[in-house]
């Protein structure tokens, strides 16, 4: 046992010294997530609050926009939770050499008899220097081994909180789906709203069999009423540039950008989680809706004489032809339904936690025409141009 004091110090030394990288700093993903789930509890209760409401659709239209919240929260909260875990088990792993080591040390230090230990071949001045070292070590390796400990509980917990989540994620979009179904129901259940015109469906057949660009439909969308009411809804000149855009999301190219293909369009396009409700952004006339050209389901909105706002890439649309739809109502959903426990966008799997675009899978192509021109919807919509 010679040497045995200051060869433990020694080690326990270099040992400290290799397990003093600093963790990295990161957010409390156990508060968002609690956050997260608070406002799926709160949502799940305006649902059930929906039915007393005077104005169902609109009552279903905040609940469905507070689970979209909600469970954005929610994955957000558990992206953080897995990337805080990786981050943890990759510093654990890195370290876990020393570690064994240091455990080690600690290990033979323990299981050598007190008399022995307290020895020195140098004679009293060498075990007590000996002793001097290892009494400077000893307060550094407990605060590490303090620091593993709460490394691992820390893993423990994260482990745990993400299998909650993930459990209320589940319930969660299995509750946002019940209020879409209950929002669709009460849209065509609904029999309240003016109209501005009747639909010709037979002009609407012959308008969009001879249409070739968006821009020509737009221009013949007159032909398609019958006994449309003179005059206009009133305008929305004050509101230029403050308009909401009719979907929480975020615009990925602006009007004029090329995409990968090279090719341009007047309007925004915008990424949104999947089954994101499409609403008005103010009171507008529905002067059409259904699959159009290459552009999906499409939306046509005339907030007033001489504007239309073109919204296009919905699963589904809401609401009649002719119809006067107050503004914030829900115009349409985006794709990407999935079960709860399938493998569709709707869903979030472990794998795909870590990808910072996971929920922004779908894309709203939205264009405003004053006349027969197409202008750039930043002038009309507040964007996070600012």
């Amino acid at each position: 046992m010679m040497h045995a004091m200051s060869r433990a110090a020694a080690i326990c030394t270099a040992v400290l010294l290799a397990l003093s990288t600093p963790a990295l700093a990161e957010g409390d993903p156990a508060d968002d997530a609690n956050a997260a789930s608070e406002m799926l509890a709160a949502a799940t209760r305006a649902l059930d609050e929906a039915d007393g409401a005077s104005s169902r659709v609109k009552a279903l239209s905040q609940t469905v926009r507070a689970f979209e919240a909600g469970l954005r929260a929610m994955r957000v909260g558990l992206r953080q939770a897995a990337i805080r875990s990786q981050t943890l088990e990759r510093d654990l792993a890195s370290r876990e050499e020393d570690i064994a080591q240091l455990l080690g040390v600690l290990s033979s230090i323990d299981a050598t008899p007190a008399p022995i230990t307290l020895l020195h071949p140098a004679g009293p001045i060498g075990t007590a220097r000996s002793g001097m070292l290892l009494a400077d070590v000893t307060p550094a390796l407990n605060a590490r081994a303090a620091v593993l400990r709460n490394d691992l509980q820390d893993l423990v917990a994260l482990r745990a909180l993400q299998t909650s989540a993930a459990q209320k994620l589940l319930d969660g979009l299995a509750t946002a789906q019940e209020a879409r179904t209950q929002l669709s129901q009460a849209i065509a259940d609904r029999t309240d709203l003016p109209r501005r015109f009747t639909e010709d469906p037979v002009k609407t057949a012959l308008l969009i069999a001879s249409t070739e660009s968006l821009s020509g439909f737009a221009s013949g969308l007159s032909q398609i009423a019958l006994d449309e009411a003179p005059g206009s809804l009133p305008g929305i000149e004050d509101r230029m540039g403050r308009l909401p855009l009719p979907v929480e999301g975020r615009i990925i190219r602006r009007a004029g950008e090329a995409d990968a293909a090279g090719i341009t369009r007047p309007g925004i396009i915008m990424a949104a989680p999947p089954r994101a409700l499409v609403t008005t952004p103010a009171a507008a006339t529905l002067r059409y809706h259904g699959p159009l050209l290459d552009y999906g389901n499409v939306a046509i909105l005339e907030p007033q004489s001489g504007i239309l706002l073109v919204f296009a890439g919905m699963d589904v649309v809401y609401g009649e032809i002719g119809q006067v739809l107050p503004g914030g109502s829900p115009v349409g959903l985006m794709g990407g339904l999935g079960e709860p426990g399938g493998q569709a966008d709707d869903e979030i799997v472990p794998t795909e936690l870590l990808e910072a675009a996971t929920e922004w899978t779908q894309t709203l192509y939205i264009e405003v025409r004053q006349g027969d021109t197409a202008v750039d919807p930043a002038l009309w919509f507040k964007t996070d141009k600012d």
